[in-house]
């Protein structure tokens, strides 16, 4: 039995020029994407050259804030915080251990049944 015959019955113009030549379509479109990337290359620039502005002036606004609000540091006032921390009145209290609880814990209980002895129960 034969095959069926892959080329069309009535091929265009287009399609059969295209089939001969596949340049005739690969070419404009490789162009139409560098040509793109060439075209929108200024509005990406203007996009970066925006968001560095900002963040420039939140940098200078957030360094004029900190210059108002700078406290002059004195290594003596830090001593004395550091000394009022240390001496608020504290206790240590032991808590009563639950019952039958030994002193260091409990230790780790043997299993009655290995995982060996499971699996070969069910076999």
């Amino acid at each position: 039995m034969p095959t069926f015959q892959s080329n069309p019955i009535n091929p265009s113009p287009l399609q059969s020029t295209l089939r001969r030549y596949p340049a005739l379509f690969g070419i404009p479109l490789v162009l139409i994407v560098v040509g793109a990337s060439f075209g929108l290359q200024p509005l990406t620039q203007t996009r970066y050259d925006l968001q560095a502005q900002k963040v420039k002036q939140l940098s200078q606004e957030e360094a004029l804030r900190l210059d108002k609000s700078k406290k002059k540091f004195d290594i003596r006032e830090e001593y004395y915080k550091l000394n009022a921390i240390t001496e608020q009145d504290w206790e240590q209290k032991r808590i009563a251990r639950p019952k039958d609880v030994p002193e260091w814990g409990v230790p780790p209980t043997r299993p009655d049944v290995f995982p060996d002895q499971v699996l070969e129960s069910k076999r």
